[in-house]
């Protein structure tokens, strides 16, 4: 064992633990850090005995030797909570550290909360990185999805650990690259983080589909969404939806038959649509998705609602056959695709706004693998923005073009038939809906700017007169030629 260590970790919660093993694994010494609580046997002490034995670690329950024990430049990672815990560990680190050391927040932080402490630290002489983490247990410890942001001169040197602990995508690249500056990388994880929320989203309607109108037993469905894994939706969530649908419990019964309908959430989702809402890029599906785990939660409220509203008496129903699951497959391709564009869209209107000039293609080959989200045909989303890095809108390209128009037919067909049977698919409905808009030359937005013209003075564009011009008009006959400021939020 060295006499100092490559990398320091504080937090050995889960995602802190199985990090440190899969970066000694791969070569480091990693010096713990856990604050002691109690007389009993201490965080460190169980790990160093238990799962981190015989291996290259030094353990620690005070800062001050915590951070000795590493070489410089110091790279000290920390993994846990967000918010106001990381501000106070940053500043019980603050008195030890040198000009040159790098201070690494591995946590779901808000990424606000990143380009402020990034600039902080800056200040001070120490380098500071907000480094987005996706790939729950199992990823923190065989590989996972990492997107460091911040500042750019720690990236020399913690590039080398973060790129050998990575997951590796099918042609052996890293799932680890530079995202930008500030807050960029945890950024880029919120927007991961919410387009994880209309994944699932969207796979529970299609559970719904094919439980209400398919009348599907929770073995067929495992069977449908086993065999959808091994084409174009191939993905994580899909893989394990289909082994949630066949598990059974103690008693030998289907376990998710007894799982509460009542869905919680972290909040990055919410962080999602807040901010989608500050740079004016739609983002329906994610919002459906995370209002759809609010309204999950009141689950008296939906029951008293279902006493006083039972289904529609649907006199005939059709016969649900292999097309139907086809057609279910393209909607649930087709809906996937619009929420990667949306998340994608705000991506990089966020990076226009802030100057971080995120590489959209390089975001979508990190989230290859190691990742929640990780899915096939993030190949091909990395290649319609390397051949076109300014795409306005993942659906402008040519191949998703071709996609979504052999898609379009199911796609419509089965809404169509949830709606017609009172079976909720909000993802899919949310998906159709933001893509009819997206698509159609007029919209009826020209009726609201008149409303809002006539009762606030608040102008309108022409039709027949070039952008930029504004126009009010006297619509009672009484009013008067004053108008209002113009500007959008």
């Amino acid at each position: 064992m060295k006499q100092k260590s490559d990398i320091g970790l504080i937090g050995l919660a889960v995602m802190g633990e199985n990090l440190a093993l899969n970066m000694e694994r791969n070569g480091s010494q990693v010096s713990v850090y856990n604050r002691a609580e109690g007389a009993e046997a201490t965080v460190v002490e169980r790990f160093l005995q238990g799962r981190g034995a015989g291996k290259n670690f030094l353990g620690f329950t005070e800062i001050k030797p915590f951070i000795e024990s590493i070489e410089r430049p110091r790279k000290i990672m920390m993994m846990i909570r967000a918010g106001k815990p990381v501000d106070y560990v940053i500043e019980a680190l603050l008195p030890h550290l040198e000009p040159g050391d790098i201070v690494i927040d591995g946590g779901n932080s808000n990424w606000e909360d990143s380009e402020r402490r990034e600039a902080e630290l800056r200040h001070r002489g120490i380098y500071f990185v907000g480094c987005g983490i996706s790939g729950g247990e199992e990823g923190a410890l065989n590989g996972p999805a990492i997107m460091p942001g911040g500042a750019e001169e720690a990236w020399p040197s913690i590039e080398p650990i973060f790129s050998r602990i990575a997951a590796k995508a099918e042609d052996g690249t890293p799932c680890c690259a530079w995202i930008g500056k500030g807050g960029a990388g945890h950024f880029v994880k919120m927007v991961h983080n919410g387009i994880e929320y209309g994944d699932m989203q969207l796979i529970a309607d299609a559970y719904a589909y094919l439980r209400h109108i398919g009348g599907k037993t929770n073995e067929e469905m495992s069977q449908i969404f086993a065999r959808w894994n091994e084409g174009k939706l191939r993905s994580y969530l899909v893989e394990i939806t289909a082994e949630i649908l066949r598990h059974r419990d103690a008693e030998g019964e289907y376990l998710i038959d007894k799982i509460l309908d009542a869905a919680g959430q972290k909040g990055t989702g919410k962080w999602s649509v807040i901010n989608s809402l500050e740079y004016g890029q739609p983002l329906g599906l994610i919002a459906t998705a995370v209002y759809e785990r609010s309204l999950s939660s009141t689950v008296d409220l939906r029951h008293e609602a279902a006493a006083l509203y039972p289904p529609s008496q649907v006199t005939s129903r059709p016969a649900f056959g292999d097309s139907d699951v086809d057609a279910l497959e393209q909607s649930l391709y087709a809906s996937k695709i619009v929420s990667y564009a949306q998340g994608f869209s705000l991506l990089s209107e966020a990076s226009k706004a802030r100057g971080w000039e995120l590489n959209l293609a390089s975001i979508a080959r990190i989230w290859r693998n190691g990742c929640i989200i990780r899915s096939a045909f993030l190949n091909d989303i990395a290649s319609a923005y390397q051949a076109d890095p300014s795409l306005q809108n993942l659906l402008l390209a040519p191949y998703f073009q071709q996609e979504i128009t052999a898609a379009r037919p199911s796609w419509r067909e089965t809404i169509a038939k949830a709606l017609l049977s009172d079976c909720p698919v909000p993802a899919f409905s949310s998906a159709l809906s933001y893509f009819t808009s997206l698509t159609t030359r007029r919209l009826p937005a020209s009726l609201v700017q008149a409303q809002r013209d006539y009762f606030g003075a608040h102008t309108f564009e022409r039709t027949d007169r070039p952008r930029g011009e504004f126009f009010h008009e006297n619509w009672t006959g009484h009013g008067s030629d004053t108008s209002s400021t113009t500007y959008n939020v």
